[in-house]
Order: structure tokens, then C-alpha cells, then sequence
């Protein structure tokens, strides 16, 4: 039998849509900011993927600015003005975490960034509400824009960045079966920030540099793509699927703990916790039965440290790092996930076996 993918949270193949966008982008000539006919033809696929991704996030076209990817639009948290204090949700991604600064707090912050959806457990959190002095409160500090990182809600379940109140949000088109890196800074209208990087002025001068053409057309279709999935209520199929694989493996690893199954969560996502199993050998494990799935954040394989979303989740370090992600798409079968399932768990027995 082939190999199953089950790490859609990590990155999501590439549709088919998407490959012949791009491979049609590639034989436009022209640089999308020259005014001659090569040119205007390269500004129309940008324009056209603008208002595509613009549809799928529920904003206006002339609120998305292309970037790199989610990280690169995160970059922005540094130079929203006055330059000040950052404050950012524990659970949220380490691209945010990286522009944490409570250094000039005592007066209020900037900003407050958070995840809407968790990349490791997929449990959702609501976006918090102003207060009476319309601040977004973090604690005791009062945070006066809200930016939040759509990238794993995006084409899985509703979301609007009108309704939500958010200032900034990001969202990066390989979580959605678009290419890799390229994604998008949502800006509100007539919010006064900074530029993610600075140069001859192109995306209104809010990220220099000549545009990915086919990269953005790309995500473009990725997003049509993602939005007619989620009308067509996909996800609630992928959703049966994880129940069903958390129910197989339930009925055979008693001793397992299933993160966040009791509050909203992603459709796709099931992070648990075997307590002395490490996550990194079980993915080991899995990888050589032709299974590929997580033991978290794929910015973080590699790095030895706390696994600190599911510590600020109040789980211990040992049981943090015991965790498995699994996270399906709509290509995943359901002979794919009792195929895992019982591969797990016969593994998940023999660990048993030697821990006895």
C-alpha cells in the first residue's frame, strides 16, 4: 500500500487547480508594475488573486497586501506605531511569539496578537472583544489593535475579517493547497501602520519588492478552491473522519489523553497524548509504516524545548512531549485513518509491552 499524508496542518498538497494557475502565470512576461500590455496582463493575475483571497477571508480586495507567507506578514507586529509594547496570546504560533515585547507595557500596548485556531491541537478561541475604553484587554494591559493569525481557520471553517474586529490578520496559501511562500497581510482600511519591508514601493507600499506573480495567482486559486470546499460543507466529512480515528483509538489505548476534544476545535485536528511515548518516536515510528503525521508545529521539528502550547494548556512537560498530531484534508479516506489506526495501536501496545 502507498503511503497515507496525514500533516494537512503542516502543509496541504498542492491542488490541481493551483498547478495549471501557476504554470499559466509563468508564461506572462511582464513585471506586474510596468505599464506596458506584458505588464497590465502580469497586474491583472495579482488583482485577479487579490480578489480571490479577499473572498475567502471576507475582506475588501484593496485590504490584502501579498507577502511571503504568514511569518513575513506576522513582521508587521514590529512597526505598528508608536513602535511600542506587543502582546501575544501563550498558545499562539511562534511567529507571532517572536515580536512578544512588554518592555514599554506600564502605558498599554500596541497590539495583541493571537491564533484563532491552534496549528497543534486546532482548538478555537474566539476573537476577544474591546472593552469599554475600545482597548483589547491582555491581563491588565490594555492593547490598542488586535492582530490575528487565521492561517490554519482560513477555508476550514467561516470566518470574516469584517465581523471579527481584527485590525490585522495573516494567512499563508500552503494551508489551503496553494504554494509555499506566498501569503498575505490583511490590513484594515484606513489603519496607519508601518511597512513589512521597505523598498520601491510596491502592495501600496506596505511590502516592497517585485510581486510572485505566480505564486500569488496560485493562491488565488487555492482560494477559490478553499471557499468552495467549505460551501460545499467538505469539512464536515473530514470531520466525521477524526471522530472516527479518535473513536478507533480510544476503544484500544485506554491510558491516551485526546487534547482539547472537549472544547471547539478544527475539523481535521487531533492532537493526543500518550504519557511516556515520545511524540518524536511515534512519528519516527509511523513515518517508517508510511504513515507521515506531527508531533507538533512544523516550525518547530527539529528543536528540542517545552512544548509550550500544550503546557500553557496545563499539560506537564512529560505528557507535552508525548504528543502526536494527526491532521486530515479532503483528500484523506476513511480506510486511510483505520489503516493508521490500527497501525498506532499496535505499536501503542508494544510500548506498553516494554514500559510494563
Amino acid at each position: 500500500m502507498g503511503r497515507v499524508y496525514l500533516d494537512w496542518n503542516a502543509t496541504a498538497p498542492l491542488r490541481q487547480e493551483v498547478r495549471a494557475a501557476m504554470l499559466a502565470a509563468l508564461d506572462v512576461a511582464g513585471n506586474p508594475s510596468s505599464v506596458h500590455a506584458e505588464g497590465r496582463a502580469a497586474r491583472a493575475l495579482v488583482e485577479r488573486a487579490r480578489g480571490e483571497v479577499a473572498a475567502l477571508v471576507g475582506c475588501k480586495p484593496s485590504e490584502v497586501v501579498f507577502t511571503s507567507g504568514a511569518t513575513e506578514a506576522a513582521g508587521i507586529l514590529a512597526h505598528v506605531p508608536p513602535h511600542g509594547a506587543v502582546c501575544v496570546d501563550e498558545t499562539a504560533h511562534d511567529a507571532l511569539w517572536a515580536h512578544l515585547d512588554l518592555t514599554h507595557a506600564e502605558g498599554g500596548a500596541n497590539v495583541l496578537a493571537k491564533g484563532l485556531a491552534n496549528s497543534e491541537t486546532g482548538v478555537i478561541t474566539e476573537p476577544p472583544a474591546r472593552d469599554e475604553d475600545g482597548a483589547y484587554p491582555y491581563g491588565a494591559i490594555r492593547c490598542g489593535s488586535l492582530f490575528l493569525d487565521v492561517t490554519q481557520a482560513a477555508g476550514r471553517i467561516p470566518w470574516s475579517f469584517h465581523w471579527s474586529g481584527a485590525d490585522m490578520a495573516c494567512v499563508s496559501a500552503h494551508k489551503i493547497g496553494g504554494p509555499k511562500g506566498v501569503g498575505a497581510l490583511i490590513v484594515r482600511e484606513g489603519l496607519d501602520i508601518g511597512a513589512v519591508q521597505k523598498g520601491g514601493g510596491q502592495e501600496l507600499g506596505r511590502r516592497s519588492g517585485t510581486e510572485n506573480v505566480a505564486g500569488i495567482a496560485g493562491f488565488g486559486a487555492a482560494a477559490t478552491a478553499a471557499l468552495r470546499d467549505m460551501d460545499a460543507g467538505v469539512w464536515a466529512g473530514v470531520e466525521k473522519l477524526r471522530n472516527i480515528l479518535e473513536s478507533s483509538l480510544a476503544s484500544g489505548a485506554k491510558g491516551t489523553i485526546f487534547v482539547g476534544n472537549d472544547r471547539p476545535r478544527l475539523p481535521n485536528t487531533s492532537c493526543f497524548v500518550t504519557p511516556g511515548w515520545k511524540g518524536e518516536t511515534q512519528v519516527m515510528q509511523m513515518d517508517l509504516a508510511g504513515f507521515a503525521v506531527s508531533s507538533g508545529s512544523a516550525c518547530s521539528s527539529g528543536k528540542v524545548k517545552t512544548p509550550r502550547v500544550l503546557a500553557a494548556m496545563g499539560l506537564d512537560q512529560a505528557a507535552a512531549e508525548s504528543a502526536l498530531r494527526v491532521s486530515l484534508g479532503p483528500e484523506t479516506t476513511e480506510e486511510d485513518v483505520l489503516r493508521f489506526a490500527e497501525t498506532w495501536l499496535r505499536h501503542e501496545k508494544k510500548f506498553r509491552q516494554r514500559a510494563a
